[in-house]
């Protein structure tokens, strides 16, 4: 079982999901041999939170690490626990990101992480995924040991590469964004960086064929959450909790197929358990969803769940969200804070500070951007969707009296999906905190890479 992870990735700036500006060769090559989930959530908007609830199948208020750059608690079980009992090998490469050590104890493959070219001794955000150590590796693995490899990309993480291979003038601008050419520019090197992504899955599945494993394995591709732009990360919009989702597995699963059914990556660990002839574990969020893979029309969840709590100092309003297969509700239970992420603020680095002054001066002169601006910034308590007919979630409806009854039922199901999380948060993480759960490492907790 191999699942290949992108970094700050959007459904909708791929292939397969509609977009005709990117190119993305090798993953239309996989949705054309793999199933597709359309309706994949992730749990979290951030980082090392998500990846923390894809490896334990818990939502991250249970698991712990529900801030950014923090680690789950003590004694919760993983990905490599759960299926190393199992007989399984459990490796990584790539990007790291959760922690501590003790919880995530992964074979770590030495190597796939390099800083890229003039950044060696500062490589800070500037990380390449290098793959000829997993070719190295495969050749070593022995036809009866099955195992589990996550390869865990940094693209399209900002810093997106220096050199576009899109033009300004032919990217897509969506309408919940500021259309300058700064924007454009930025958002031609954020699609070369998808390209680079989608050449390094393209390398990783000639590497399965050169070893001959394509057709006794599962391979999936997913992202841990949306881009860095605006109603993206950092956010409970679809635009930064819907994942792409596909699971190849050759004579199992009907190749070139898609389904609707309502899925979250808290689901993928439980799901891995069975395929592998395990009971899916019932301590845990996650519920397997084999039943999809085998039937594409079979339904899964009523209602997906999501949280955000923070980054620190950047991030500092956080919030809820319950999606069904139609309605989205979020709420935000800071919603007296100024809403600001890194896109806005930091200086430090590209991915909001090469493009935001343009947005700035387009408020004053046009009133998209000025609504724009004024959205990003302003979070009412309650938000209501009709994802149907507002697919950017741009008509808010939490206060129109027709949707009153939807409202209540949202309302009452938070509150009983927060209790059962745990989750009596009521405001922004309290940063004087001590952090309980650091484990033994010396280092970070949740270290970006090895």
């Amino acid at each position: 079982m191999v699942i290949f992870i992108g970094d700050d990735l959007a459904v909708r700036d791929i292939g397969p999901y509609g977009n005709h500006v990117v190119r993305t060769p090798n993953l239309d090559k996989l949705s054309r041999e793999s199933l597709v989930f359309d309706k994949a959530f992730a749990a979290s908007p951030t980082c090392g939170p998500s990846r923390s609830s894809l490896f334990t199948a818990m939502y991250p208020m249970r698991h712990g690490a529900h801030g950014n750059h923090s680690g789950v608690g003590e004694g919760m079980s993983s990905m490599v626990q759960r299926l190393s009992a199992l007989g399984y090998r459990v490796a990584i490469a790539g990007k790291l990101h959760v922690g501590p050590q003790e919880v995530f104890p992964f074979e770590r493959i030495a190597g796939t992480n390099a800083p890229e070219p003039g950044f060696e001794n500062t490589p800070g955000l500037h990380y390449d995924l290098i793959l000829a150590p997993v070719d190295k590796w495969l050749g070593t693995q022995k036809p009866d040991k099955p195992f589990v490899l996550i390869v865990a990309d940094h693209s399209p993480h900002v810093i997106w590469p220096e050199k576009p291979i899109y033009r300004p003038d032919e990217v897509d601008i969506p309408p919940i964004h500021i259309d300058t050419e700064e924007t454009r520019k930025a958002r031609a090197r954020y699609y070369t960086d998808v390209t680079k992504m989608d050449t390094n899955l393209g390398t990783l599945m000639n590497l399965l064929d050169k070893h001959g494993m394509t057709a006794n394995s599962i391979l999936m591709f997913t992202a841990d959450q949306g881009p860095q732009w605006a109603f993206g990360k950092w956010g409970l919009y679809d635009y930064g909790i819907q994942v792409p989702f596909m699971v190849r597995w050759p004579g199992y699963v009907k190749a070139g197929s898609r389904t609707d059914a309502l899925v979250s990556q808290v689901d993928i660990l439980p799901t891995m358990v069975e395929i592998a002839n395990g009971m899916p574990p019932k301590d845990v969020d996650g519920k397997s969803f084999l039943p999809v893979l085998k039937d594409p029309g079979v339904k899964h969840r009523d209602t997906v769940f999501a949280s955000h709590t923070g980054d620190r100092l950047m991030n500092r309003a956080p919030m809820r969200m319950l999606r069904t297969d139609r309605y989205k509700y979020i709420l935000n239970l800071a919603p007296e804070i100024r809403y600001t992420t890194h896109m806005d603020r930091a200086t430090d680095h590209d991915g909001g500070r090469e493009y935001w002054p343009s947005w700035r001066i387009e408020s004053f002169r046009d009133p998209h951007a000025a609504a724009v601006l004024w959205r990003y910034h302003h979070r009412p308590e309650e938000e209501l969707y009709d994802i149907g007919a507002d697919p950017w979630e741009q008509v808010n409806l939490a206060a129109d009296p027709k949707y009153s009854d939807i409202l209540e039922r949202f309302r009452a199901q938070m509150k009983t999906t927060r209790e059962v999380q745990g989750d009596y948060e009521t405001g922004p993480e309290d940063l004087n905190a001590p952090n309980k759960n650091r484990g033994k490492a010396k280092g970070p907790v949740a270290p970006y890479v090895f």
